[in-house]
């Protein structure tokens, strides 16, 4: 029996026992890799299909070739199976599945209404704070000119609440006019309140009472010769119109909407999709979800719709430029997480298709430029395959690198590159555990190989799949050790080159090490430029990982060093002597004074400074 005829064979064997619900399935490798997760409104139905049709897809073959066993879990009805795959996609990446990669989660516009003076700041994540949220915005830089912009209109504090209170005299925000400095009193809370309603209002879509308003307010300070508040108001008349014209309130009547278009080429595609709130355009996003190249444009977009909107606020309106595969229970699942009525569309009036043409033309912009850098990573990783006559097909790269000064907070760093460029969600750090190498390059190196490939090799749950080449920061030494850890882990195969720096550490004077083999690349050859752009972004990842690591230890208390000293007892030192110094230097008795030290802990203070 083949392989695949032994996949349908565990998946016949196993419909008679599944019960017919709605629920979610798990296809699985020998390994027990979870190879795609589906759902279905009656599982042993839906499995059923795989069985019987006899012209399935050569994914789906491959897919059931490789499946060994299968897992099901029922739900109480067919939203919840939608819900539940798409967590479950998101969080275990099935390489059968089609997957939205780079998701994360979007900043918001955040104004608080509990605070006496609310600050206007930026925020991602849960919306746990009372107030206000708009958004989201599709970029931090979206978010941020928005808010610069709001600044000059309304002049509220940015400043978080520790610089906010402790301020004696305003800011460089209050002379250019883009704080109205409430931290000194120099507006009233009554004025103050005022101002951030009309932000409220303002970015809520209400422009038109705050313009007149303003333009009233010009005008008799015009009239009443006040000349200097008169600028002031002109000034922020014109923010508004600038903010108003920039983000084509008026072309667009799409008060809470997401307009999501896909374009498709060469079996890759590109999803724009532009968000859309108070009748603003509040910035576009491209993503480039994996999927196979026959799939069809319609299964895509609802693949991707329901892991999109897993982690986030789904707007009453989605506008598509194609029809959406199970469109319906899309709408109803969507509309009963939100307990609002959420529409799903296809482009119909004027209005929705020319803003459905305009982000599906910035899909296309996106892939094209994308498929160039593409074919572009592909030359360079086969030319680099070629100089030095890698047997095997090179689609990964990892690069390794180690940071530390004189052996403190010691870290190993790797990065990876593909035909995609830099792969970041691959990148990975390793604290080092071993005290006795700190500080060793060689030790170090060997150490952080180690704990990967050997993790790897063992298939466990959340190892990275093994990369084509490795690359390492390092001369015949690093070299050496590497080829000797790979060896040990039976990576015969898995080749490594090392890249050291010539004798004056000058970039161009390279010597990169392979088999044993020493070569030394034209100043200004192409491929030179390629090692030299990997090695960097694994030094610059290494030492921005280092940097952050002596950070927080820098931050630390000397009380944290101390056993049976928690946050309480911390807190009460440190509000008891004022500092971490104070209370090295206090006496037995001082410390026994604290409220919350007793005797033995005092003692135990004490001794742990003085012994």
């Amino acid at each position: 029996m083949d392989s695949l005829e032994q996949g349908k064979k565990i998946i016949k064997d196993k419909i008679p026992l599944i019960s017919k619900n709605p629920g979610v399935y798990k296809m699985l490798s020998s390994t027990g890799e979870i190879l795609y997760i589906g759902k279905a409104k009656n599982i042993p139905n839906r499995l059923k299909s795989y069985v019987t049709e006899s012209n399935l897809p050569i994914r789906t073959e491959r897919m059931l070739s490789l499946t060994h066993n299968l897992e099901t879990t029922t739900t109480n009805n067919e939203s919840e199976a939608l819900l539940l795959e798409a967590n479950l996609i998101k969080k275990h990446k099935p390489r059968y599945n089609i997957l939205l990669r780079d998701d994360k989660s979007f900043p918001y516009i955040y104004i608080g209404n509990k605070d006496k003076w609310p600050q206007l700041t930026k925020l991602r994540g849960k919306k746990s704070k009372s107030g206000y949220y708009f958004g989201p915005f599709a970029s931090i830089g979206s978010a941020n000119w928005t808010i610069k912009i709001l600044q000059k209109i309304f002049q509220l504090r940015v400043c978080d609440d520790t610089v906010f209170k402790n301020r004696e005299r305003p800011c460089i925000l209050y002379q250019i006019k883009r704080c109205s400095a409430p931290c000194v009193q120099h507006i009233s809370e009554k004025e103050y309140k005022s101002t951030v309603n009309d932000a409220v209002e303002f970015i809520s879509g209400k422009s038109r009472r705050i313009q007149k308003n303003l333009s009233k307010e010009m005008e008799k300070a015009s009239k009443d010769l006040d000349y200097e508040k008169a600028a002031i108001a002109r000034d922020r008349i014109k923010a508004l119109t600038q903010i108003q014209t920039s983000q084509k309130i008026n072309q667009t009547n799409l008060d809470e909407a997401d307009v999501i278009s896909i374009y498709k080429e060469t079996g890759k595609t590109c999803i724009q999709v532009f968000f859309f709130r108070s009748k603003q355009n509040w910035g576009n996003q491209a993503f480039y979800p994996k999927h196979d190249p026959d799939d069809s444009i319609k299964d895509i977009l609802a693949s991707f719709i329901s892991q999109f909107y897993e982690n986030k606020t789904i707007p009453i309106l989605i506008i598509t430029n194609f029809e959406v595969s199970e469109r319906r229970l899309l709408e109803k699942t969507f509309s009963n997480k939100e307990n609002k009525k959420v529409i799903i569309k296809q482009a119909k009036s004027k209005n929705e298709i020319n803003i459905s043409k305009l982000a599906e033309k910035n899909a296309k912009q996106a892939l094209t430029q994308k498929l160039i850098q593409s074919n572009k990573n592909n030359d360079l990783i086969e030319n680099l395959a070629k100089k030095f006559k890698l047997n095997n097909n090179v689609d990964l790269i990892e690069v390794y690198d180690n940071s530390h000064i004189q052996g403190s907070d010691s870290i190993g760093a790797l990065i990876c590159f593909g035909n995609e460029g830099f792969i970041k969600r691959r990148y990975r750090k390793f604290n080092i555990k071993n005290d006795k190498i700190k500080g060793d390059d060689y030790g170090m190196m060997k150490e952080v190989l180690f704990r990967r490939f050997s993790k790897a090799i063992k298939e466990k749950s959340g190892s990275l799949s093994l990369p084509d080449l490795v690359m390492i920061d390092g001369g015949k030494g690093q070299y050496s050790v590497s080829r000797e850890v790979l060896n040990e882990l039976g990576l015969h195969d898995l080749p490594i080159l090392a890249i050291a720096k010539g004798k004056r550490r000058n970039a161009g004077e390279e010597k990169i090490y392979y088999e044993n083999k020493e070569f030394i690349l034209n100043r200004n050859d192409p491929l030179l430029f390629f090692i030299q752009r990997l090695r960097d972004e694994a030094h610059r990842f290494a030492i921005s990982v280092h940097r952050a690591k002596r950070k927080k230890n820098l931050s630390k208390s000397l009380l944290d060093q101390i056993e049976g000293i928690g946050r309480q007892r911390k807190r009460a030192l440190l509000n008891h002597f004022g500092s971490a110094r104070a209370v090295e230097s206090a006496s037995f008795d001082d410390l026994k004074s604290v409220e919350g030290i007793e005797d033995s802990i005092a003692k135990k203070i004490y001794n742990y400074f003085h012994e």
